[in-house]
């Protein structure tokens, strides 16, 4: 996998991901399609992981691939009927979808944005922007305590099992990419030093206490 891509949708089914991939590609835009599925399936507190189809691309593409998945949204937006269920959302609930877009697909944060303005609620750029840029201050906060992890690490560490190993360097060295591309670290530096010493304790006691059961053996 491309270190320099990152994530910039999640799908529920290849063909969702394959399409969008396609209408990049016709724009020129290279991106790449990849699985979220750990090596090591470690799930810690917040960071519930469902399968999904990622598709990747590099973070200085990611503005131009938003405005033409905005056109795209905008098209087809004159073909839908009042039916649809965002025409009955009352305008603070619009208003949070635009606060979190990355949670709403494309064409609903388009569609938002012409049923506000049909109501008189005209919704500026500089608006957009200042809503975006709170959201990603929030979504870059770390998760939250992990003492329960660390707690336990520390005690496989000790005790010479390998989970201990892989707790630690999650811990250490877990991130998590932000909507416009950008990767933080997941947990907090306090969280991420314990990390880094369950990792180099269980990487001096883990391989000696596996010597000393092979040398029992014998």
């Amino acid at each position: 996998m491309n270190e320099n891509y990152s994530i910039f949708r999640k799908f529920s089914s290849l063909e969702q991901a394959s399409e969008l991939k396609a209408l990049l590609s016709k724009n020129g835009i290279e991106s790449e399609l990849a699985d979220n599925v750990p090596p090591v399936d470690v799930t810690f507190a917040g960071n519930t992981l469902q399968n999904q189809i990622e598709v990747r691309l590099k973070q200085v593409d990611f503005k131009q691939a938003e405005k033409i998945l905005e056109k795209d949204a905008e098209n087809l937006i004159n073909e839908i009927g009042r039916d649809y269920y965002l025409f009955e959302f009352t305008n603070e609930e619009l208003y949070e979808i635009l606060l979190k877009s990355d949670e709403w697909g494309d064409f609903d944060y388009s569609l938002v944005q012409k049923i506000l303005t049909e109501r008189g609620k005209p919704i500026d750029k500089d608006l957009l922007n200042s809503l975006k840029n709170e959201r990603l201050k929030d979504l870059a906060k770390p998760e939250g305590n992990q003492k329960p992890w660390i707690i336990g690490g520390y005690a496989f560490a000790f005790l010479g099992g390998f989970l201990g190993l892989i707790i630690g360097y999650f811990l250490w060295t877990s991130k998590k990419t932000l909507p416009n591309g950008q990767k933080v670290y997941s947990y907090s530096a306090n969280d991420r030093k314990h990390g880094k010493y369950i990792f180099y304790i269980g990487l001096i006691i883990a391989p000696t206490a596996m010597l000393f059961r092979v040398v029992g053996q014998f």
